[in-house]
């Protein structure tokens, strides 16, 4: 105690670092007191601090500083371009969805608007798009029509427009822009082709003159449609003809075709009267009582993670051709308020149409004020130029939806499917199938059920395979890739490639329980050549939950009875952390888990010519984990 005591004094110091930091503050106090800047410091960090958060949630306040008359002059002949497109598309899908007409011009003026300002891309486009369109009338067609009851049917739109931006917004506030993803690559291409087609057949309507038409979408119903019709054939306008490559030359000649010689065509169907004027506003029409609540939630939701899934992937791909970043949540929450704020001006559905985009990239465009110019162009045309669409035949709006979908139709990607990944080719097809034969949400199902149900094989089936060692080298490979590597005596390498979790953890545990039993009746009786180690190559193994802890525990035990010993090579940290925490470290001895395969198959060989298994030796050469 005396010893004690003289090493260590009666009277506690404070630790050196509080009182300095003690004695500067009391200092910074005394010498800075009356500094009339101090107050315009603070406050300029804090106005710091607020200018970045501004620039994160408005990227315009980011590019703006550099924007130049350069940048000006390419984005107006871009704006103008897609604008060019946007008249003549947006009143089109307006027909598509079952609406006014002219709810195709006010989508187009707002959404870009706020996109410009809160939008990541340089590159994207934003309007109205056709498989979105044909969905909601689809899906509010079932319980509203849209001819006996239109304005019921025009509040729920805007509705449905305001729950998907609420949930785009959600999405991105919340950072869970992986559950878009659900829908592969696969099941885009074959539910995108499969609307298309449907799109097409949805046209025959205008383009063969019918005033009856089915509400259904799938062809057995549109073809049955129109056979019972073809009675009517004779009506059909001689405007069937007129190409839609040129959508806005398409509109101007059609109409002024119709203009001067409609005493002659009185079978053509035509728009009729639009209103004048910008976006009248429409928050107060939005439906919150039930029934309808829940349909426009269902619609909204279903339609807004569509849109959301094609304007993401749209602005990805102009991005890398042009090397730079999008940021997927920025998206998300810009696409959610350009809704948000669409739905209280009149607007339906809008996000990042491919076709408006890449008409949009390849005029040049430089920023997001390409959209500026196309919502100015349009609201010119809201102002003064509408009643020159009196006379537009519907048959031109059909061909330019018609020719805007073909491109829809990728069937090289689907070949390519077929030729890389059948069961990818399987969810293509599933998803045309469900959509052209069944509807749009039946496809919709089937395309994200088979992609979450290969998800699951994916996750609880995971890959294990043998190793066996190249020759004169001391790297380990999968012997079906490599038929060059052998397998070592005494002993097998398994690697299991995948994280091991409560769904996968009993397939683990029986698969390398066969593996073990069909190596066992290759080597047969013999103790020379007898099987004693099991080395378990985790270097894949990204994460482990306690299923997979508890499996690990009972493959020791069973090997254990087996006589058998279990060897850990190249765990990552994670997977070492938990171990380490369960105690299964100490139950298999810290000797028995390695670096590499390599070590642990020099460990194991040294064990089988040096001492039992069940008495490991210190190996020299062998470096040791930190188990914490």
């Amino acid at each position: 105690m005396c010893k004690r005591a003289l090493h260590y004094p009666q009277v506690e110091t404070p630790p050196p670092q509080p009182f300095l930091k003690s004695l500067k503050n009391t200092l910074n106090e005394i010498l800075f007191a009356d500094d009339p800047f101090r107050k315009i410091r603070n406050e300029s960090k804090t106005s710091k601090k607020i200018e970045l958060v501004l620039r994160h949630v408005f990227p315009i306040l980011e590019w703006a500083r550099g924007y130049n008359l350069n940048y000006l002059k390419s984005d107006v002949i871009s704006g103008i371009t897609i604008a060019s497109l946007a008249i003549p598309q947006g009143i089109s899908y307006a027909q598509l969805a079952n609406l006014p007409p002219i709810l195709g011009l006010y989508s187009s003026f707002v959404p870009p608007m706020v996109y410009a300002i809160m939008g990541s891309s340089k590159d994207l486009a934003v309007g109205t798009v056709a498989v979105a369109s044909l969905l909601t009338a689809a899906m509010l067609g079932k319980e509203v029509s849209a001819v006996e009851n239109p304005k019921l049917y025009l509040h729920l739109a805007f509705t449905a427009t305001f729950f998907a931006g609420l949930m785009q917004t959600c999405l991105g506030l919340l950072r869970l822009g992986f559950l878009v993803e659900i829908l592969s690559h696969a099941a885009i291409i074959g539910f995108m082709a499969g609307a298309a087609t449907v799109v097409c057949l949805q046209q025959l309507k205008g383009l063969l003159g019918l005033s009856h038409f089915t509400h259904s979408t799938d062809v057995v119903s549109v073809l049955r449609s129109i056979f019972s019709q073809s009675h009517m054939s004779k009506k059909r306008p001689k405007l069937f003809w007129i190409s839609a490559m040129a959508p806005l030359v398409s509109v101007i000649f059609g109409s002024l075709f119709v203009y001067f010689l409609h005493a002659q065509f009185h079978g053509i169907q035509i728009i009729g009267e639009l209103k004048k004027g910008i976006n009248p506003p429409s928050i107060t029409h939005l439906v919150f009582t039930s029934p309808y609540v829940t349909l426009a939630l269902k619609t909204g939701i279903i339609t807004g993670v569509l849109a959301l899934a094609e304007g993401i992937a749209v602005g990805r791909s102009f991005a890398m051709y042009k090397n730079y970043n999008i940021d997927g949540n920025k998206e998300m929450i810009a696409f959610g308020m350009m809704n948000i704020f669409g739905s209280f001006s009149s607007c339906y559905l809008t996000t990042g149409p491919f076709s408006r985009s890449a008409v949009n990239y390849n005029a040049g465009c430089k920023t997001a004020v390409s959209n500026v110019v196309m919502a100015v162009a349009v609201a010119v045309t809201l102002l003064f130029l509408t009643p020159l669409f009196f006379y537009t035949p519907l048959v031109v709006l059909s061909s330019i939806i018609i020719a805007a979908m073909l491109g829809l139709v990728d069937y090289e990607a689907a070949m390519h499917l077929w030729k890389l990944d059948k069961f990818d080719f399987f969810v293509c097809l599933s998803a045309f199938l469900g959509v052209v034969f069944g509807t749009i949400e039946i496809g919709l199902i089937l395309s994200v059920g088979i992609s979450v149900l290969r998800l699951l094989l994916f996750v609880g089936r995971p890959k294990i395979y043998l190793m066996g060692k190249i020759q004169n080298t001391e790297i380990f490979r999968n012997i079906e890739q490599y038929p060059q590597a052998t397998t070592l005596s005494g002993l097998i390498i398994l690697h299991i490639d995948g994280p091991i979790y409560f769904a996968n953890s009993s397939y683990l545990r029986d698969r390398i329980g066969r593996w073990i039993d069909e190596e066992e009746e290759k080597l047969g009786k013999s103790e020379e050549n007898s099987l004693q180690y099991i080395i378990l190559d985790l270097s894949a193994v990204g994460n482990i939950d306690t299923s997979g802890i508890s499996m690990l525990e009972e493959v020791n035990k069973i090997l254990g009875r087996r006589d058998l010993k279990l060897v850990i090579a190249n765990p990552g940290a994670e997977l070492m952390k938990k171990l380490s925490k369960s105690k299964f470290i100490e139950t298999i001895g810290k000797d028995w888990i390695h670096l590499t395969v390599a070590e642990a198959v020099t460990a194991c060989d040294y064990m089988l010519h040096t001492a039992k298994p069940d008495s490991p030796e210190k190996i020299s050469g062998v470096p040791e984990f930190n188990n914490v």
